[in-house]
């Protein structure tokens, strides 16, 4: 083979061409008819019989050409990649192939290519950092939820029901006198006052006895599904029974249940390090986010879009592995109907995820070229090992499912990022901005 015409255009594109010999395309069309044979039939040969000449002066020279050109174009399009030194992104397209008149045969390939990046600043970038503290009523708030979550549920039975309580009921809904499909259970606990159920409904169930039936009247929001939107329905319902929340008192006895800790100080005082924990992370996870768009921002790349694409479809394939859905049979535009992805979710959220992610990438390879950064191989085993801890597998797993490059690879891109990060300086808020977040 060799290759010839090799034109890079603009975006990023470029198109080459790949010729293979006659004794090349020779033999891919005569495995073309070995792989074909059995399932011809001739007049006069057995089925499978029928010699190459007799099949090709019946349906014509070129009856094998196909499968020949489907088998040659793979090894043609890496054979071209790697003597014209392209490095190439997302599929390539085939945009022609030919025989000529000497019988080689010619493939023009139109390929992406990985965009050239002129970095910009990447060190010593300036961005805020929140500062927060974990307020009394924040860690008030919290010793609430926990204490809600080890209530003790008491049976009621010697007063209406309330507000707080959790309502044991049947209800079976009308609408027009007729009954309304996903309109009725039994046995249902409701918290009253959760606001899980239609507006008006909880409220009716306040000051029912348990045992007690009544019917009540709600109209569902203009929001709802189709078929019930705006509607006025009636509910049958029976209070079967009712629970409330028994509170725990707030003691060293309560801190030594539900934790290691002899006492409610001790167990209070972890409790807030956690929170603050929480607000610390959160505010460094917003400043690197913050250095890196900087960083990203100020490099040029033309990125071709068929970058972005792959992006959007391995974030929307992640996604969608979150509830269960891998089959890879499934195109891009099945996953985002069945996982309910709206066109707003993907033009506001999805995409520029992936424009940042792409540009991310892009800016981390440039400072891994710029600044010469190697990885030894303690590091790399290092980095192994701790993959490997973070999904419950071993190293050598690791290296057998990605590679050593390819982890090679990450692990410069992580020593890039803390390069870009350790020059970073972190700014205090503005006091305006203080002010705002100290209100709320």
């Amino acid at each position: 083979m060799i290759v010839k015409n090799v034109e890079k255009k603009e975006k990023n594109t470029a198109f080459f061409q790949v010729e293979a010999d006659p004794a090349e395309f020779e033999a891919a069309v005569n495995g073309a008819y070995l792989k074909n044979k059995r399932n011809i039939y001739i007049p006069g040969f057995r089925k499978g019989k029928a010699p190459r000449t007799v099949v090709e002066g019946m349906y014509g020279a070129e009856v094998f050409y196909q499968d020949a050109m489907d088998e040659l174009a793979p090894k043609a399009y890496d054979f071209g990649v790697a003597e014209a030194e392209l490095k190439v992104v997302g599929t390539p397209a085939i945009a022609d192939v030919n025989v000529t008149e000497e019988r080689s045969l010619v493939y023009t390939f139109s390929v992406s290519l990985y965009p050239e990046v002129t970095l910009g600043q990447y060190k010593g970038l300036e961005a805020e950092k929140k500062v927060t503290q974990v307020t009394e009523e924040e860690l008030q708030d919290e010793m609430d939820n926990i204490r809600r979550r080890n209530a003790r549920m008491i049976d009621v039975d010697d007063r209406p029901a309330q507000m707080g309580d959790t309502a044991n009921i049947d209800f079976d809904g009308y609408l027009n006198g007729e009954r309304f499909d996903g309109g009725k259970a039994e046995g249902y606990s409701l918290e009253l006052g959760s606001n899980s159920f239609v507006p008006g409904f909880e409220e009716q169930i306040v000051g029912m006895q348990v045992g007690e039936e009544k019917d009540i009247d709600v109209t569902f929001p203009e929001n709802y599904v189709q078929d019930l939107a705006g509607k006025a329905v009636v509910f049958k319902i029976k209070l079967n029974g009712l629970t409330y929340p028994e509170l725990p008192d707030l003691d060293d006895e309560f801190a030594k249940d539900i934790s290691e800790f002899d006492t409610l100080d001790e167990y209070k005082a972890d409790l807030r390090a956690s929170i603050q924990k929480r607000y610390d992370d959160q505010a460094d996870a917003q400043f690197r986010s913050d250095i890196m768009r900087q960083a990203a921002d100020n490099m040029t790349a033309e990125i071709p879009q068929v970058m972005i694409e792959e992006k959007v479809e391995e974030l929307v394939r992640n996604y969608a592995a979150n509830f269960g859905v891998t089959d890879r049979n499934m195109t891009l535009e099945e996953l985002i109907k069945l996982l309910g992805i709206d066109e707003d979710s993907m033009n506001q959220t999805i995409r520029p995820g992936a424009e940042f992610q792409v540009k991310t990438e892009l800016l981390l390879d440039a400072v891994v070229k710029a600044e010469d950064i190697q990885v030894s191989d303690e590091e790399l085993e290092e980095y192994l090992k701790s993959i490997a801890e973070s999904v419950n597998a071993t190293p050598e797993d690791i290296k057998n499912y990605y590679g050593t490059d390819f982890v090679a690879e990450e692990k410069k891109k992580e020593k890039a990022t803390a390069l870009i990060m350790e020059s970073a300086v972190a700014a205090a808020p503005k006091a305006e901005a203080a002010a705002e977040d100290k209100a709320e």
